[in-house]
Formats: structure tokens, sequence, C-alpha cells
């Protein structure tokens, strides 16, 4: 049940998003697209509650409640960024605006965008490391391998994602023709 709910619950956030938008860019109702927008949230607590009461219920806890904990601290980290970037498309597309910047490809400006991506990163880490902390404590004595098994991969990917953020930040990508950077070999076909 919650692995349909989780399903559920990301494509009623596209849903959603792609109605607020088409509100918002075609319809011109502005207060409606906010309002379609601020129901995202509630597709988590909704996803979050249905966890708890699998739980009350009974259920062992198994990797279908850590997936949940995962989706949660994710869509709270980069759910209004990834609504933010796609309202900056759609207004360009639809509405005339100006076309949304790119993020930073070269030098520090990168490193400090892929910090940031990071620290998103670390703030979905965070809320997912505390809501299988709080199912753990929550199932007491019963099999919570699962669920700790599913923090680690919490830290994981956090670790990850910072290694990648630090690269950038230690070997700063640089333009091509750029000083200091090698001239890229031609290779010879024959």
């Amino acid at each position: 049940m919650i692995v349909a709910l989780i399903v559920a619950c990301e494509a009623g956030f596209w849903v959603l998003l792609a109605l607020g938008l088409a509100v918002r860019y075609l319809l011109k109702w502005r207060r409606t697209s906010v309002v379609l927008l601020l129901c995202e949230p509630v597709l988590e607590l909704v996803l979050f509650a249905a966890t708890a009461v699998d739980l009350r219920n009974g259920a062992e806890p198994g990797w279908e409640h850590g997936l949940a904990a995962l989706y949660i601290g994710y869509t709270v980290a980069y759910g209004h960024y990834t609504i933010r970037w796609l309202d900056g498309h759609a207004a360009h597309r639809l509405a005339g605006a100006p076309r949304p910047p790119r993020p930073p490809r070269y030098g520090m400006a990168r490193a400090r965008h892929e910090g940031a991506l990071w620290l998103r990163t670390l703030l979905g880490a965070a809320v997912a490391l505390a809501l299988l902390q709080a199912a753990v404590w929550y199932v007491g004595d019963g099999d919570t391998s699962s669920l700790r098994s599913f923090q680690w991969v919490a830290l994981r990917a956090a670790g990850i994602h910072g290694l990648i953020a630090l690269t950038y930040l230690l070997w700063p990508k640089r333009p091509k023709g750029a000083p200091g950077r090698e001239p890229e070999r031609e290779t010879v076909v024959r």
C-alpha cells in the first residue's frame, strides 16, 4: 500500500504542478494557481500520515517505509526548487518572460551552485534521517533493520553528493581555451 501511495504522491506532485502552471499562464488565474501549488505539501503530509498509520497498525517496518521517508526528505529539500525552476521555464514559454538564467558552467560560480545543491541534499537527508529515527523509536522493540539501512542510504547519498560538489571546488571546470587548461588532443582516424 505504501509503495502505491508513494507513486500516487509523485504523480500527484506533477499533476498539481502542471495544473498550477497551466492555470497561471494559460488562464491567468494567479490565485487559483497559488492554491494548487500550495496543495503540493499536503501530498507529503498524506504520505507521512499513511506511513505512521501503517506502522501503528502493526505492519513490519520494511523498505517501503524507508523509501517513503527518503521521498518526503527529497521533496522537502527539492520541491520548492523544482517548482521555481519549472515556473521560470513556463513563464518563458507561455507568458513571454525572459529565458531563466542557466546555472553557471565554470569556475567558483559553478562550485557555489553545486555547493548549494549539496546543501539541499543534506537537508533532504536530515529530514529522512529524522523521520526514520522517529519510526525506529515508534516501532520500539520490533525489527528495525530495514529502517536503519535506509538511514545509511540517506547518509551515503549526502556523502557522495558532497564529494561531487567538493570536486567542483578543488578542481573548478574552465572553459575551453582558458589559461591553465591543457589543449585537447586531436584523434587521428586512419
